[in-house]
């Protein structure tokens, strides 16, 4: 009984972090359940003993393991006013306070992976750094030097140059998990003839007076030229008109109407029947891509904050779920490269004029509900868009590749533990946002890319992971891998071969499953 009560403790416990309403219930486990080993008060673990064994399976895991969920945020207590509030900090502490904060979220992420980034490095580092950094250097009174003019510089300029470097603001070293971009723009290669015909073609349809959808959607399945991304996004979600004369009245009265909601529902963000949404989007919104420094700017989240309350309570019928807010920023990221020739994820937003900020925040709010409207029973009550589709991936994994499904439920491994968030963020925590917008064109070029081409992209997923999850002999190291699918190097050749797998998997099995397709 005890091992039942272990086994069943996210379906009976009320107190799940991370939903407004009740939807991480009865049904399916919470979007992001973070497992960790406890241990009776009279046994302390023997880490010095390696060779633990392992748990084969789900009953033997869970009969050596307790499941707790972090349910005592820190940021409830942050929320509630307990410690300073945010907006009662100096802007630039404020700045460097949140930054520090998302870094130590980053430590260990949901998943349970290791992102820290790098410390700080110290100036005796730096300057071994600058003696070893190359061999072919002149010594010039016992300094390395690179030039004629550098042996003019004494020792006393050199420290106050290194001094000079710690005090200036320093540009944060991005990640390769959390850059925007295949390469940076400052290292981009020259553009290829092909690439430099694919855009003119671009050009040419979206310059026409009437913009043929659905050449523009042949054009865009195999990826939109990042000049031309923003306006093509804009045509495919259906928030704006293919009459190229109607675009900018469009845009016009759908800019004013979205900051018409914000003075009429966002002062009510504090009202006693809003504020558990308005609580849990707070909370939420500094997770959204912690290693990127882009989304830690206090510009950016007040954005992200309003873009989803409006959301919420324009439709009761779902309200703010956890995960939504993953879905706004692939939106926000190419509509700001519009103004940006920069890094992304460094561009200090404030800098903008603020009718720029006004409109891509509009612009990001009509698109996320355009797509959003195509699933939204993805988070209605108890969530049966999700479940469905996770029942739909089993099925179809179960035709596709009968090994790796009945290596599954040999080791118990059930596709809601896995594959309720790949539905829910639609693969967006398991990819590089930079992966997420390349795989948005092809969606967007799909007559039901998010709905529908999602569950066949998801079969290819897995399978791409055949060899690593057929290896795996246990129940926690087939979960953890699912969780922690090594997909950081990735980029747009890795999702052109995937979204190739998915189209080849939807024609071979386009009658599967029948419950599905509706």
């Amino acid at each position: 009984m005890a091992t039942d009560n272990r086994i069943n403790f996210w379906r009976r416990n009320a107190k799940v972090p991370g939903s407004v309403q009740p939807v991480y219930g009865a049904q399916h486990p919470p979007l992001d359940p973070r497992l960790r080993r406890t241990y009776p008060k009279d046994i302390k673990p023997k880490f010095n003993n390696l060779k633990s064994k392992k748990a084969s399976s789900f009953h033997e895991f869970a009969r050596s393991t307790n499941d707790a969920w972090d349910i005592d945020d820190e940021e409830d207590e942050d929320f509630l006013g307990t410690h300073a509030p945010i907006s009662s900090l100096p802007s630039g502490l404020h700045s460097t306070s949140m930054q520090n904060q998302q870094q130590n979220q980053a430590g260990v992420t949901e998943t349970g992976v290791s992102h820290r980034l790098p410390a700080p490095r110290t100036e005796a580092q730096n300057l071994q750094d600058a003696q070893e950094e190359d061999t072919d250097c002149e010594h010039v009174n016992g300094k390395v030097v690179k030039s004629s003019s550098d042996a003019h510089l004494n020792a006393s300029s050199v420290r106050s140059t290194l001094q000079k470097q710690h005090t200036l603001p320093v540009r944060p070293i991005i990640p390769l998990v959390a850059r925007i971009s295949d390469q940076n723009a400052s290292g981009a290669p020259p553009m290829t003839v092909r690439e430099k015909n694919r855009l003119d073609k671009f050009k040419q349809l979206l310059a026409s007076p009437n913009t043929d959808l659905e050449e523009l959607r042949k054009h865009s399945w195999s990826g939109i030229p990042r000049e031309v991304r923003p306006i093509t996004w804009r045509l495919l979600s259906g928030y704006l008109p293919a009459n190229k004369e109607r675009r900018e009245l469009v845009l016009k009265r759908k800019r004013e109407e979205y900051f018409g909601f914000i003075e009429q529902y966002y002062h009510s963000r504090t009202d006693e029947h809003y504020k558990d949404t308005y609580r849990q989007i707070h909370i939420d919104i500094p997770r959204t891509n912690p290693l990127i420094p882009l989304f830690q700017q206090p510009v950016v989240q007040e954005v992200f904050e309003r873009i989803l309350f409006i959301w919420a309570i324009r439709h009761p019928a779902s309200g703010y779920v956890q995960g939504i807010n993953d879905l706004v920023t692939p939106f926000f990221v190419v509509f700001l490269s519009e103004f940006v020739t920069e890094d992304v994820e460094n561009f200090d937003v404030a800098a903008l004029p603020l009718d720029t900020q006004r409109n891509i925040e509009a612009d990001s709010f009509w698109c996320m509900s355009k797509l959003l409207d195509g699933i939204q029973d993805n988070y209605t009550f108890a969530q049966p868009g999700i479940q469905n589709k996770v029942k739909a991936l089993e099925e179809l994994v179960s035709r596709i590749d009968e090994d790796i499904h009945n290596h599954f439920k040999k080791y118990e491994v059930e596709y809601l533990q896995f594959a309720f968030r790949w539905m829910n963020n639609l693969l967006m925590r398991e990819l590089p946002l930079r992966c997420t917008i390349r795989l948005w064109d092809t969606y967007q070029a799909e007559a039901e890319g998010f709905s529908h081409f999602h569950l066949y992209v998801c079969a290819a997923f897995l399978i791409e992971w055949r060899k690593e999850i057929l290896s795996m002999v246990d129940f926690q190291g087939l979960l953890m891998l699912l969780q922690n699918l090594p997909t950081i190097h990735w980029g747009n050749e890795e999702v052109g071969l995937l979204l190739a797998e998915a189209y080849r998997l939807k024609y071979m099995f386009a009658d599967a499953p029948s419950h599905y397709k509706r």
